[in-house]
């Protein structure tokens, strides 16, 4: 099997020639490098890329940005009012000092916004699709519709918000959903065949199981619909703690579900998740991009892949890291030993 056949054929629960090896992207690792080749090889890589247009704002909105020394100011004229951001960067890191919205009012004022769906360029993704070909899955990453209101206000904010005005939160994201759903279909269209969608983390780390079950299951079902019927993979990312989660996973819908974090960095148990939904869906992660695959001596790595292999069923299973290409040059030996070690183990 080809890698990205190995890696499609998992996410479906089919046979495959050996559980596939997926380091998210080549980490800090040049792709032109005989690493970053050899990586790209021996393993079944997954690639995550950005596509064009602005499917939250889209086309007909109007911002101004200024820039004052290290700051950025960003500012969106509303029919209700602005709407301001600042961003900081210095020589060390960036962040946003100041969010679009503060108080829970100022979503209306968001959503008073004139909005044209974004025009899309999947350039970037066919480029990648070029480069990989079959030896590995190129996704696009889209947010789901919480990752609006949680990435607009501060994480306090977006908390504050929920508890203060849960209704005006779950519009924004309804409407969100929406565009968000519509963007991903024109994309669909346009050739796409797998995405990766991220902002779960959100409500399942900062508002709980309820905001998961309001704000998530009905409108990510919604998105994930929009991609699944146009034959396409919808990918979920999800950071955290998810045992208390796996049944709302499940009815999503998605295909597959990252990064299924091992304790102590989450609580996933690859055993008792497998045995509580089934074939309902496909399982990749359970290692530590930067605590487990990038600092291990191989062997200590490898040991613990085999338990990970192990505790997972033979179908459904993609070993991987936390999918966020945190890796680096000793992480990619890692992944490769672990790819020659499954190959062997089903030689």
């Amino acid at each position: 099997m080809t890698s990205r056949e190995r890696i499609l054929a998992a996410v479906r629960f089919e046979k495959v020639d050996r559980a596939p090896v997926s380091p998210w992207g080549f980490g800090k690792v040049g792709p032109d490098s005989p690493l970053g080749r050899e990586l790209l090889a021996k393993t079944d890589l997954v690639a995550d890329v950005c596509a064009g247009g602005d499917p939250v704002l889209g086309k007909a909105a109007k911002t101004e940005r200024v820039q004052e020394g290290d700051t950025t100011t960003t500012v969106i004229r509303t029919p209700k009012g602005e709407l301001t951001s600042k961003y900081r960067r210095t020589e060390v890191t960036g962040a946003t000092i100041e969010f679009f919205l503060k108080e829970p009012d100022d979503i209306e004022k968001m959503l008073a916004i004139p909005y044209e769906p974004p025009d899309i360029d999947v350039s970037q993704y066919e480029t990648w699709r070029s480069l990989i070909g079959d030896e590995g899955l190129v996704t696009v990453c889209i947010s789901n519709g919480v990752g609006v209101p949680a990435s607009w206000f501060s994480p306090e904010g977006f908390c504050l918000a929920w508890a203060d005005a849960p209704d005006l939160v779950e519009k924004l994201t309804a409407v969100m959903t929406e565009r968000l759903a519509d963007y991903a279909g024109r994309l669909c269209r346009a050739g796409v065949t797998a995405f990766r969608i991220i902002g779960g983390e959100f409500a399942s780390v900062q508002l709980g199981p309820q905001g998961f079950k309001r704000l998530c299951v009905p409108y990510d079902r919604e998105l994930v619909g929009a991609i699944r019927k146009h034959g396409a993979v919808a990918h979920y990312h999800n950071h955290g703690p998810v045992m208390r989660f796996l049944e709302d996973f499940a009815e999503i819908g998605m295909d597959s579900l990252d990064p299924l974090e091992a304790p102590p960095w989450g609580d996933a148990d690859l055993r008792e998740a497998r045995r509580r939904l089934g074939d309902r869906v496909c399982f990749l992660g359970n290692l530590d991009d930067m605590e487990v695959v990038d600092k291990l001596p191989t062997a200590e790595a490898l040991a613990i892949a085999r338990e990970r292999l192990e505790a997972a069923s033979d179908r459904g299973f993609i070993l991987g890291g936390t999918a966020s290409a945190t890796f680096g040059e000793q992480g990619a030996r890692n992944f490769i030993a672990m790819a020659e070690m499954v190959a062997g183990r089903n030689g």
